[in-house]
């Protein structure tokens, strides 16, 4: 590692430091999931408040915690025990383009996952490969949709293989399987390794990484997921999306462009 690499590792590390901390949970989508103890409420939580996660963070939290009351506050409980009759109650529910169509067609399909795949955890650990979830993510979608559902409901689960970020799945990832010393992302999937995550790529994370030399690309798409990937595991190898904290927290709080 040359110099300048070595100063820019020190640099994050240091912002790491600073905002992967308990602070950070409150006003961010992972407080939602925060909220469970049982590893199946944590993961349902954590993956449909990541699928609504776009738009004011506010407005997230405030539906993703108006989702959770719809289940009852047991997702994994509803999600498999549900009856027809249980979706009534989600007709009013909207997070901008995802309706309650959308919500329904995903409690069927996770249902589904749980019963054959061995939930979203067996179906990531199967499809990985040796240095990427990417796949998996592609592979989840195919699964996904062997449920019946309307053609628009598909917007609503990105395809890294289709060109996409996929930037809240691999935020949802993140959660699952990187596990911190803070307390704020959860490791709770020990059978995939921190070092095979992405980062999740959006305008702030993807401004920042070029003002720093971490990224050419100029799209935030699949491609450049991949580019950010490998500048980022040569700074930590083991734990590359931890400079996820620091991305997000330069480009948010500190307003770097």
């Amino acid at each position: 590692m040359d110099l300048e690499q070595a100063q820019l590792r020190e640099f994050l590390d240091a912002k790491v430091k600073q905002y992967n901390r308990p602070f950070f949970i409150e006003s961010d989508p992972i407080s939602i999931p925060h909220k469970f103890s049982k590893k199946e409420d944590i993961e349902i939580a954590g993956f449909l408040t990541a699928t609504i996660s776009w738009g004011n963070r506010v407005s997230i939290l405030k539906n993703a915690s108006r989702l959770m009351d719809l289940m009852d506050n047991s997702p994994y409980e509803f999600v498999m025990n549900h009856r027809e009759t249980d979706f009534k109650r989600m007709e009013s529910f909207v997070h901008r383009t995802f309706n309650s169509s959308d919500l329904i067609v995903f409690i069927t399909a996770l249902k589904q996952l749980y019963t054959n795949e061995n939930g979203l955890e067996g179906v990531f650990n199967t499809y990985k490969t040796e240095d990427s979830l990417q796949p998996a993510i592609h592979q989840l979608k195919q699964l996904f949709f062997t449920v019946p559902h309307l053609p628009r409901t598909r917007k609503h689960v990105s395809d890294p293989l289709a060109g996409s970020a996929a930037k809240r799945i691999n935020m949802f990832l993140r959660w699952m399987v990187r596990k911190d010393d803070a307390g704020v992302d959860f490791g709770i999937w020990k059978t995939i390794s921190p070092g095979i995550l992405s980062c999740p790529l959006d305008v702030h994370s993807g401004n920042v990484a070029r003002k720093l030399g971490l990224l050419r690309n100029k799209q935030n798409n699949a491609k450049a997921v991949h580019e950010l990937d490998l500048a980022l595991r040569k700074l930590d190898s083991k734990d590359p999306v931890k400079y996820d904290y620091a991305l997000f927290g330069l480009g948010v709080f500190e307003k770097v462009r």
